[in-house]
């Protein structure tokens, strides 16, 4: 780990948060994800080899905390009193992301926006059978292909599939993945999406209408972006 060499507090204290992908695994420990590879899953591009490192830093570190698993193969992570603290910066960071930067092409990244979804999903109002929700994500104006992935909800537990899981969609959506980002981030508003055709449902009448209800939207939906206050 670098270090600045100096006893200021920000100065140290950056020392652990600044690395790359720390944030990251804060948040992703913060949602609830306990095990290896939940916290990858929720990291695209993040390694297993630094993934790994870091975990043994932040334990170092005192800031994870890890147990073998009941099953004796891999191990459990979570935060400890001070990665409970820490995530408070992050949260103080998202905040501040949401508030003053915009959201960018490269940042449209629809299986980051599923996955965030699955972890705040409203549980209580998802149906009691088993679900599989085909989505399409679309890159309007862009070289980039589409991309298709499948969500499979059952008894209240989710699972994302990259790949075709064998089982028959219940509700298939096509989306711009712009306009589905900016609806979980708060930044738009789903009847328009819908009105727009940027969001298009097929499927039975009442998981059209019941599909938008499981979304709780980010921590950061409340958050209006300084831009859009602006044109208010």
């Amino acid at each position: 780990m670098r270090t600045y060499g100096q006893y200021c507090p920000i100065a140290r204290g950056a020392e652990i948060f600044a690395e790359r992908w720390t944030p990251l695994i804060i948040r992703n420990l913060h949602l609830g994800c306990a095990g290896f590879g939940e916290i990858l899953e929720g990291a695209p591009g993040l390694s297993r080899t630094l993934l790994s490192q870091r975990l043994r830093q932040l334990e170092r570190l005192g800031v994870v905390v890890s147990s073998p698993k009941p099953g004796g193969r891999g191990r459990h992570y979570a935060l400890t009193p001070a990665g409970h603290d820490l995530f408070e910066v992050c949260k103080a960071l998202g905040e501040w992301g949401a508030h003053w930067l915009e959201i960018a092409p490269e940042h449209l990244d629809p299986f980051v926006a599923l996955w965030s979804m699955c972890n705040v999903l409203r549980r209580d109002r998802l149906p009691d059978q088993r679900v599989v929700i085909g989505f399409d994500f679309t890159f309007p104006g862009d070289r980039r292909a589409d991309e298709r992935f499948w969500l499979l909800i059952e008894h209240g537990e989710t699972e994302i599939c990259r790949t075709y899981p064998g089982l028959d969609e219940d509700l298939y959506i096509t989306a711009e993945a712009e306009a589905f980002i900016k609806w979980h981030a708060g930044q738009l508003a789903w009847a328009d999406a819908v009105r727009d055709d940027r969001i298009r449902l097929h499927g039975p009448a009442w998981l059209v209408r019941a599909f938008p209800t499981w979304n709780a939207r980010s921590a950061f939906a409340h958050i209006k972006p300084v831009r859009a206050a602006a044109r208010t």
